[in-house]
């Protein structure tokens, strides 16, 4: 059996050969960028472990032999489940290996913003040194946090917030409220945007989440409030965003993940003085990393020894060869 590794940035993948040769699978390894890169370099392939390559229909249709797709990930934006589900192949993800990661790195961009550090920054190397230079700032206790999607990730999110905030809503339609905290007030997604002074992201990329906060809810959002996200770049309206920074509406907005990755030097983003910008890395600790990486690899494994992935997004008939 042999699985290709459809592309990657990893530094090496030392740790996936190790899993893979350990359970008696070869590995090939490409840097595929389009359906066609990912027809030819799987071809013998019995499984794709995928970091960012295109899985569509057209790709499935051309590999019959491929019964699994694991992710390098808990989304699979670029992975089409509904074509992996007409072709009997075999979705898996990793979903909770970077939980505490991505939500200390939300409340870290969170509480940077409402204390000016990066503006603090920028003043103290450009000469300027007073503690006013950077704007008038208010007690993080007597704000309202707001928390749009309480899946595992919104809920570390919460309950990390709520020491430090004095008050923390979220919206969340597909949880009933016994699954709430506590500590955590529903609200819709209107009433978030206008009592918010912080907003914090944490929603999959979805046909209903694409360009959500757009002109519309940022016409709703409070006075002043400031914008975080690190859930999937396209959830966010960037040149309706741009346009709320610039009326002021929007105090200001921390970015880890765009639309188009990576952001390119000239777009407005890049130059703007009250947007705080991380490369895609709330995902990452050195032991996120690995655990990232063992779970995406042993969907696989687990699938050529018992015909199922720990991690299944969409259940496939195709069954290991041999």
């Amino acid at each position: 059996m042999k699985v290709l590794v459809t592309d990657f940035d990893f530094p090496d993948l030392e740790l996936e050969r190790g899993i893979f040769a350990e359970a008696g699978i070869e590995v090939a390894t490409a840097q595929c960028r389009s359906e066609r890169e990912v027809i030819e370099a799987a071809n013998g392939s019995a499984a794709l472990l995928v970091q960012y390559a295109p899985i569509t229909e057209r790709v499935l249709q051309a590999l019959p032999g491929v019964g699994i797709v694991s992710r390098f990930g808990a989304g699979y934006d670029t992975i089409d489940p509904d074509a992996c589900g007409r072709n009997g192949v075999w979705l898996a993800n990793s979903p909770d290996y970077g939980v505490g990661e991505v939500a200390t790195h939300a409340l870290a961009m969170t509480l940077s913003l409402l204390r000016h550090l990066p503006m603090y920054d920028r003043d103290v190397r450009a000469g300027r040194w007073h503690y006013l230079s950077a704007g008038r700032i208010r007690r993080a206790s007597e704000l309202t946090v707001g928390i749009v999607g309480l899946g595992r990730i919104g809920t570390r999110f919460a309950y990390l917030a709520r020491n430090c905030f004095g008050r923390v809503i979220a919206c969340d339609p597909y949880l009933i409220d016994g699954d709430f905290p506590a500590y955590v007030e529903r609200a819709t997604l209107a009433q978030l945007f206008e009592q918010a002074d912080a907003i914090s992201l944490h929603v999959p990329l979805t046909a209903e989440t694409r360009g959500m906060v757009g002109a519309d809810l940022l016409r709703r959002i409070r006075s002043g409030a400031i914008l975080v996200n690190t859930a999937r770049g396209a959830v966010v309206d960037i040149d309706a965003l741009l346009a709320a920074l610039d009326s002021g509406r929007v105090a200001a907005a921390a970015l880890d993940v765009l639309p188009g990755e990576p952001l390119d030097i000239a777009h407005p983003l890049a130059r703007h003085p009250r947007v705080l910008l991380t490369p895609h890395a709330a995902f990452y600790s050195d032991e996120a990393e690995v655990e990232l990486r063992r779970k995406a690899a042993l969907n696989i494994v687990q699938w050529a020894r018992q015909g199922r992935p720990a991690y299944c997004v969409v259940a496939g008939t195709r069954q290991p060869p041999g």
